[in-house]
């Protein structure tokens, strides 16, 4: 079963790149995680300052850490948490964090889902993540596990709404005691809820990007199952 996954991302996955290639978007397909990893750190020069955006699939190819064993980068992570689940910085510094990072060398994030015609689609809460894709840093690099790439653009506002929301609900207000409060935490499933801790607030599809910006934009599409 693990084999004929690992050959179905693979098609995938090299399928998405060609999509991304023609959409004038950088992209690289790699086997897994190790493979990434050493991918990304060779694209980042030495005292290159770093800004991080939300990404379970970046802190699963474990860059950051490496970053910091090479020392000499200033990096902007406003996703610190402590062993219990809560963010390690109070409100206002991760804000000026998350700012910070637009500002940076280079933008370390993921994405929620691709599409096999090469379409990079995101959903955020604050909009941190999707303005650093969009605009700001000198270069981005996006790490995807082949497992977000769908169809179409319907179907990745499908997978973002029913899947990746309600776990990322789970991952950010479990430790404050507040996922009951998000009826897609409760459900399962997106319900256009207009809770004031909805985290489906600015929606994004990248279709493009410029010819004198071919080189900021990066995405590493990795075999593997990866991320929420």
């Amino acid at each position: 079963m693990l084999a004929a996954k690992s050959v179905i991302y693979e098609r995938l996955g090299k399928r998405a790149v060609e999509a991304l290639a023609k959409r004038n978007i950088n992209a690289r397909y790699v086997r897994d995680k190790q493979e990434a990893q050493s991918a990304i750190l060779a694209m980042i020069p030495d005292k290159a300052s770093i800004g991080i955006g939300d990404s379970v699939t970046m802190e699963q190819v474990d860059v950051l850490a490496k970053l910091a064993e090479r020392g000499g980068h200033e990096v902007s992570n406003p996703f610190i948490f402590l062993d219990d689940g809560r963010f390690a910085d109070p409100p206002e510094m991760r804000v000026q964090k998350m700012r910070q990072a637009l500002l940076a060398d280079i933008f370390l994030t993921g994405s929620n889902a691709i599409t096999l015609d090469g379409k990079i689609v995101n959903i955020d809460a604050r909009g941190n993540r999707v303005a650093g894709i969009i605009f700001g840093p000198k270069k981005v690099i996006l790490a995807v596990g082949a497992n977000k790439i769908v169809l179409d653009v319907d179907q990745a506002l499908r997978r973002i709404k029913n899947v990746a929301a309600p776990l990322n609900c789970e991952r950010h207000f479990l430790a404050h005691r507040l996922d009951k409060e998000l009826p897609c935490a409760q459900l399962g499933l997106c319900v256009d809820c207009s809770s004031p801790l909805r985290i489906c607030c600015y929606v994004t599809i990248i279709e493009w990007q410029r010819s004198y910006e071919k080189d900021r934009l990066s995405v590493f599409i990795v075999g593997e199952e990866l991320g929420l």
